[in-house]
C-alpha cells in the first residue's frame, strides 16, 4: 500500500480500476473505429462519434493510470532498483514490438517495391505510372535535419539530468519538444501538397501508412518528452532515478532510425530515378 514501508525489492501493486477500464475504453475506440469506416452507427451515434468517445476513454485512461505510476515512484518509494530494471527490459520490448509493426509496412512497400517487373497490372515499374512524388531533397530532408537534431538535444537533456544539472535538462528538453513540433507541422504542410492520395495505387497506400504511423509515433514522442519536460519542473528526476525520461528518450532515438530507413528506402531509394541526387 502507498505510504507503508517496503520490505522487498518487488513491488506488488495494490488493486486497481484502470485495467478493466482501459480495455472498455479501447474496445469502444475499436467498435468505433470500424463503424466509422463502414459508415455504420452504433447505439444512436454515428460511427466518428463512437470513436472520438472511445479516444477520450482511452486518454482518460492514461492520464489516470500513468498518474498513479508517477505518484508511486516519486512518493511511494517502490520503484527499486530492482523494479526499475524491470521497466527497462519492459520499455525494450515494447521498443522490439514496434520495430515489428514498422517491419510489416516495410515489408508491403519492398514486396511493390522490389517485385515491380512482375508483369501484374499496375506493377511493370515503380514508382507507379502517374505517381509524381516528393523530392526528397526538399521537405523530407529538412525533416530528417530537424528528427536528427532532436537527437542531439534529447542527449544533451540526458547527460545534463546525469550530471545534475538540471537547467540543461529543462533547455535540452524544450528544444527537443520544439523540434518534434516542428516535424509534426512540416509533414502536415508536406501531405496536404501530395501529388498523390492513400487510395487508387500501391505507392500512395504502402507511403501514407508507414510515413503516417511513423508520423503518430513523433507525436506520441512529441507528448511524451512534454510530460518529462513538467516533470522536470516540478523537480521529480533525480541523477539516479529518472527511468521515465530515460525511456522517452529511448523511445525518441527509436522514432529518429525509423526516420532515416523511410527517408532512404522510401524517399530517396523509392521515389524514382530522379530522386537519387540533389538537383545541381
Amino acid at each position: 500500500m502507498a505510504g507503508s514501508e517496503v520490505k522487498h525489492d518487488y513491488h506488488l501493486v495494490d488493486p486497481s480500476p484502470w485495467p478493466i477500464v482501459g480495455s472498455i475504453s479501447a474496445f469502444v475506440m475499436a467498435i468505433g473505429a470500424v463503424a466509422y469506416m463502414n459508415a455504420q452507427g452504433l447505439l444512436g451515434l454515428s460511427g466518428p462519434w463512437v470513436l472520438i468517445i472511445g479516444a477520450i476513454m482511452v486518454l482518460f485512461t492514461m492520464v489516470g493510470w500513468w498518474r498513479e505510476v508517477i505518484k508511486e515512484a516519486e512518493h511511494g518509494g517502490f520503484h527499486t532498483p530492482v523494479v526499475q530494471l524491470h521497466l527497462r527490459y519492459g520499455m525494450v520490448l515494447f521498443i522490439a514490438s514496434e520495430v515489428m509493426f514498422f517491419l510489416a509496412w516495410f515489408w508491403a512497400y519492398f514486396n511493390a517495391f522490389l517485385f515491380s517487373d512482375r508483369g501484374l497490372e499496375g506493377f511493370e515499374h515503380w514508382p507507379p505510372a502517374g505517381v509524381e512524388t516528393f523530392d526528397p531533397w526538399d521537405l523530407p530532408f529538412l525533416n530528417t535535419l530537424i528528427l536528427l537534431t532532436s537527437g542531439t538535444t534529447v542527449t544533451w537533456a540526458h547527460h545534463a539530468l546525469q550530471t545534475g544539472d538540471r537547467k540543461g535538462a529543462i533547455n535540452g528538453l524544450w528544444l527537443t519538444v520544439i523540434l518534434g513540433a516542428a516535424f509534426t507541422c512540416v509533414q502536415i504542410y508536406e501531405y496536404t501538397h501530395a501529388a498523390f492520395s492513400f487510395s487508387g495505387n500501391i505507392y500512395g497506400a504502402t507511403f501514407f501508412m508507414a510515413t503516417g504511423f511513423h508520423g503518430f509515433h513523433v507525436l506520441v514522442g512529441t507528448i511524451f518528452l512534454s510530460v518529462c519536460l513538467a516533470r522536470l519542473y516540478a523537480g521529480h528526476f533525480k541523477p539516479d532515478h529518472h527511468f521515465g525520461f530515460e525511456a522517452a528518450a529511448w523511445y525518441w532515438h527509436f522514432v529518429d532510425v525509423v526516420w532515416l530507413f523511410l527517408f532512404v528506402c522510401i524517399y530517396i531509394w523509392g521515389g524514382g530515378p530522379l530522386a537519387a541526387a540533389p538537383a545541381d
